[in-house]
C-alpha cells in the first residue's frame, strides 16, 4: 500500500511539472503568436454534422459574439489543465465509423481516436465557461499525410493548438501540419478552409518585389 501511494504521489508531481513547464512554454511563445486566416466558405466534415446531431448544445455559438479569449495565467493554467487531463484519460485507438450515430465522434470514450479528443476538450472548456466561438475544431493534415483533427483556441494574441499527439499547446505556426479547415468563428456548424501562410508569405514577397522594381524604374 506505501508502495502504491508512493507511485500515485510521484505521478502527481510529474503531471504538476509538465503542466508549470507547459504553461512556461506557453507564456514564453505567447510574443510569436498569430491567428488563421479564414478562406472561403467549404463543407463541414460529415462526422461534424453527425455530432452536432448528437451534441447539439456543443455546436451553438456563443450569444455575446466573443470569439477570442484573453491569454493570462488564469485561462493558460484552465487550457494546460485541460490538454494534460484529457490526452491522459482517453486511451488512443483507430475506430472506423459506420451508419450507426453512436460510432460517430463521442464526448470523454474510455477510448477514442484524435477526434474525440478534440470534441472533449472543447467540451470541457464549454463547461468552463469559454466562449464557444473562440473554441474552433480544425482538420489538418500530419506530416505523413494522414487526416488529424485538432481544437484551436483563438486568443487576443493568437491562435495555439491543443492536440492529442502533443503535451505541450503551441502556436498554430508552430505545428508541422498541413492545415485544411475550421469551424467558423461565428458559427460553429459552419466551416471555412484556411489560407495557407505560406502563400501569404509569397504574396507579401511579391508585393515587396514588386514596389521595389517600380522605385527603381
Amino acid at each position: 500500500m506505501r508502495r502504491f501511494l508512493s507511485l500515485i504521489l510521484l505521478s502527481a508531481i510529474a503531471l504538476f511539472a509538465d503542466s508549470a513547464e507547459a504553461r512556461n512554454r506557453l507564456h514564453q511563445d505567447s510574443k510569436l503568436l498569430s491567428s488563421i486566416v479564414d478562406a472561403s466558405p467549404t463543407l463541414a466534415p460529415f462526422q461534424h454534422v453527425r455530432f452536432c446531431l448528437r451534441y447539439p448544445s456543443d455546436c451553438e455559438p456563443t450569444p455575446s459574439g466573443q470569439e477570442r479569449i484573453e491569454l493570462n495565467a488564469d485561462t493558460s493554467e484552465l487550457l494546460n489543465r485541460v490538454n494534460s487531463s484529457v490526452n491522459m484519460s482517453i486511451i488512443a485507438t483507430s475506430k472506423t465509423y459506420g451508419t450507426n450515430l453512436g460510432e460517430g465522434w463521442t464526448i470523454a470514450p474510455g477510448m477514442g481516436d484524435c477526434n474525440d479528443y478534440a470534441v472533449t476538450k472543447r467540451h470541457e472548456l464549454l463547461e468552463s465557461g469559454l466562449p464557444s466561438n473562440a473554441l474552433r475544431l480544425s482538420v489538418v493534415k500530419t506530416a505523413s499525410g494522414l487526416g488529424h483533427l485538432v481544437l484551436v483556441v483563438a486568443t487576443t494574441k493568437g491562435d495555439i493548438v491543443m492536440d492529442n499527439l502533443s503535451g505541450i499547446i503551441r502556436p498554430w505556426q508552430n505545428t508541422d501540419y498541413q492545415w485544411i479547415k475550421i469551424q467558423s468563428a461565428s458559427d460553429p456548424r459552419f466551416w471555412y478552409q484556411i489560407k495557407s501562410p505560406g502563400i501569404d508569405l509569397a504574396s507579401q514577397a511579391g508585393l515587396k518585389l514588386r514596389v521595389a522594381d517600380q522605385q527603381t524604374n
